[in-house]
C-alpha cells in the first residue's frame, strides 16, 4: 500500500501554506485565514488539483480524474490532473476557468475568472501553453495551442492569443498581439481601447482600389 508522504512528497503542506500566503498578497478583500480557507473556491481547486496531480503521476489515472470531476462540479473551475502548476498559483474568483492536460504553469501565476488554457485541436503530445513565472492572464482570455507566455507577461481580458509571446510584454486583442514589450509600445498608435479591425482595414484597402479602378477607366473612357 503507498504511503501518503510517498504519494504527495514532503513539501506538499509547505506548497499548501503557500498557496493561503499568495491569496493574501494578491486580493485586498482577504480578511482572515478561515475566511480564506472556508469560502476561496480558486484555492479549494488547486488544493484538489494537488491532489489529484499526485495520484495522476502515480498512474492512478481514474482516481485523479474522479478528483479533478469533484472539484470541478464544487468550484466551476476545471483543472486536468495532468496539467503542471508551479507554486503561489492564484485565480482570483474562478468560475469558468478552464486548464488543459499538458498545460505547465510557473509560480506566481495569477489568472482570473473565464480563462481557458486551451488545445486547438485533436492532436497528440504537447497541445496546451506553458505559462512561465510571474505571467498574469485577465479576465476571459483564450490561450490555445502548444504556446508559450514568457515570463512577467500579461494577457488582456478577453483577448484570444495563438503564439507565442516573448517575455515582459502585453498582449490583447482578437487575435492577440503584442503591445508593449520591456515596458515600451511596439505600437505608438495603438492604444488598449482602440484595437486594430483586420476586417475595417481589408474594406479600406479595397476601396482604395475601386477608386483607383474608376479613376483608370475614366482615362481610358477619356482617351476615346
Amino acid at each position: 500500500m503507498i504511503k501518503i508522504k510517498e504519494l504527495i512528497g514532503v513539501s506538499f503542506f509547505k506548497m499548501l501554506k503557500q498557496d493561503i500566503e499568495v491569496v493574501f498578497d494578491q486580493d485586498p478583500a482577504a480578511r482572515t485565514y478561515f475566511e480564506v480557507l472556508l469560502t476561496y473556491s480558486g484555492l479549494h481547486a488547486i488544493w484538489a488539483h494537488r491532489i489529484a496531480h499526485a495520484f495522476y503521476n502515480k498512474k492512478f489515472f481514474f482516481i485523479a480524474r474522479f478528483i479533478s470531476q469533484v472539484s470541478r462540479f464544487i468550484t466551476g473551475i476545471e483543472i486536468h490532473p495532468g496539467a503542471k502548476i508551479g507554486r503561489r498559483f492564484f485565480i482570483d474568483h474562478g468560475m469558468g476557468v478552464v486548464i488543459g492536460e499538458t498545460c505547465e504553469i510557473g509560480d506566481n501565476v495569477t489568472i482570473f475568472q473565464g480563462v481557458t488554457l486551451g488545445g486547438t485541436g485533436k492532436e497528440k503530445g504537447k497541445r496546451h501553453p506553458t505559462i512561465k513565472d510571474n505571467a498574469l492572464i485577465a479576465t476571459g482570455a483564450k490561450v490555445l495551442g502548444s504556446i508559450t507566455i514568457g515570463e512577467s507577461s500579461k494577457v488582456g481580458a478577453g483577448s484570444v492569443v495563438l503564439d507565442n509571446v516573448p517575455d515582459h510584454s502585453t498582449v490583447v486583442g482578437i487575435p492577440g498581439r503584442v503591445v508593449i514589450q520591456n515596458g515600451e509600445k511596439v505600437r505608438k498608435d495603438l492604444d488598449h481601447h482602440k484595437l486594430p479591425d483586420p476586417v475595417s482595414e481589408m474594406l479600406k484597402d479595397l476601396k482604395s482600389e475601386i477608386k483607383s479602378l474608376r479613376e483608370e477607366l475614366d482615362e481610358l473612357k477619356g482617351g476615346k
